[in-house]
């Protein structure tokens, strides 16, 4: 029996987008109707790269600026999700442009929740593995700020629990707009702590 098991959860892919620069301030996509992706990640992204400076997301497992692997070759996000953020803010549009997303997908519940591992692939078998639930920055708040004035300082509140998910490609190729994509997670049940953990 495989540990991976294919669901029938199928997301469209929706958006597609390329951040071209790095900045300590706001950030951006670039929109595109194709991505191709190698073992490095997205070509021509700013993030792309198999190993990466490890940052303030791991700082009790390494010290800044060690070389890990790169697991956040991708950003992906739902529509829903998206769509959710727009009614939360109060505000009539969310352009996905503003999250530094490489992905937007559509036609998964609660997908920034989807396990560590699973992997999302696509007809022709390009695949993404997913690493972790993203978390909201200050940056994305900055770029609303600039577009929408007054509105950046209530991303990070109302983003929690609904940033997406990072990725890295486990087999290369290419994705566009409209491209379907199939979920597919490990066979497990959920970890049981027994109520001795707690975060240090």
């Amino acid at each position: 029996m495989p540990a991976l098991r294919a669901t029938d959860v199928h997301l469209t892919i929706t958006w597609l987008g390329v951040v071209t620069h790095r900045r300590d301030i706001e950030i951006e996509t670039e929109p595109r109707q194709k991505l191709q992706l190698d073992w490095d990640g997205v070509v021509g992204a700013a993030h792309r790269g198999r190993t990466r400076a490890s940052d303030s997301r791991v700082l009790q497992q390494h010290p800044r600026g060690t070389q890990i692997i790169n697991v956040r070759q991708l950003s992906i996000v739902s529509q829903e999700d998206i769509d959710q953020i727009a009614r939360d803010m109060e505000i009539a549009h969310f352009n996905p442009q503003w999250l530094g997303a490489t992905m937007v997908v559509s036609g998964c519940r609660d997908f920034s929740y989807i396990p560590p591992s699973s992997r999302l692939q696509a007809p022709q078998g390009t695949t993404v593995v997913v690493d972790m639930q993203n978390y909201p920055c200050h940056q994305v708040g900055m770029t609303i700020e600039r577009d929408l004035p007054g509105q950046g300082k209530f991303f990070k509140a109302h983003a929690q629990g609904k940033r997406g998910v990072t990725a890295w490609v486990e087999r290369p190729g290419a994705l566009a707009l409209g491209v379907v994509l199939r979920l597919h997670c490990p066979e497990q049940r959920a970890w049981q702590a027994d109520g001795q953990m707690r975060f240090l």
